[in-house]
């Protein structure tokens, strides 16, 4: 065996959604920050189109992002559907990390690649992130409320017309017990087709 399967099982096992909400005031430093984007750089990606893009927000960024995203919350819903748990809840998430990355997808000019294969590509590059998150015993959150697929957001991240923002992938240290978890048995999940 080439690589030791048994530390990729864990690390791939032992990943976890761990919300801002749960994260310690402990800083995330940009050389984890960088190794952890590095290797998103490697997700698989048709035709090399490498179509992934970070806004990285730390430091005086993160209030930005915040007022950001529970403003135009604000603005853009109806009166009758805003609710004051969703604003509260997009002004501190930021503010809980240390660091919040903008996962967005640049679309290539051409368009040769599918827009639905380069979205899989950029997800791909995130689950890289989360991976490695977990090996430094970092949590992850990779946040999509419906503002991030906006012109707005677009306009906000300095993203062209084509390119989409994917979601908030949030970094920190969680402040609990690493949890726990637990998937269906893969006689569920699948069928094996022999003839």
């Amino acid at each position: 065996m080439k690589y030791n399967l048994s530390e990729l099982r864990e690390i791939i096992r032992n990943r976890r959604t761990i919300k801002p909400e749960d994260f310690s005031a402990r800083k995330v430093h940009k050389e984890i920050v960088v190794e952890i984007l590095n290797n998103a750089l490697w997700a698989p990606t048709h035709g090399m189109t490498q179509p992934w893009f970070f806004k990285v927000f730390v430091e005086e960024g993160i209030p930005r992002l915040a007022d950001f995203l529970a403003g135009t919350y604000k603005a853009q819903t109806p009166t009758e559907q805003f609710t004051q748990k969703k604003y509260d809840q997009l002004a501190a998430r930021p503010r809980l990390s240390t660091v919040a990355i903008a996962v967005c997808m640049k679309r290539q000019d051409s368009e040769k690649v599918a827009e639905l294969e380069e979205i899989e590509a950029v997800a791909c590059a995130v689950q890289n992130m989360h991976l490695t998150a977990t090996a430094y015993g970092l949590g992850g959150y990779w946040s999509s409320p419906a503002l991030i697929y906006t012109p707005a957001m677009n306009s906000f991240l300095d993203l062209g017309a084509k390119d989409r923002c994917l979601g908030v992938f949030y970094l920190g240290y969680p402040k609990a017990e690493w949890p726990q978890s637990h998937r269906r048995p893969l006689e569920y999940q699948s069928d094996w087709i022999e003839k």
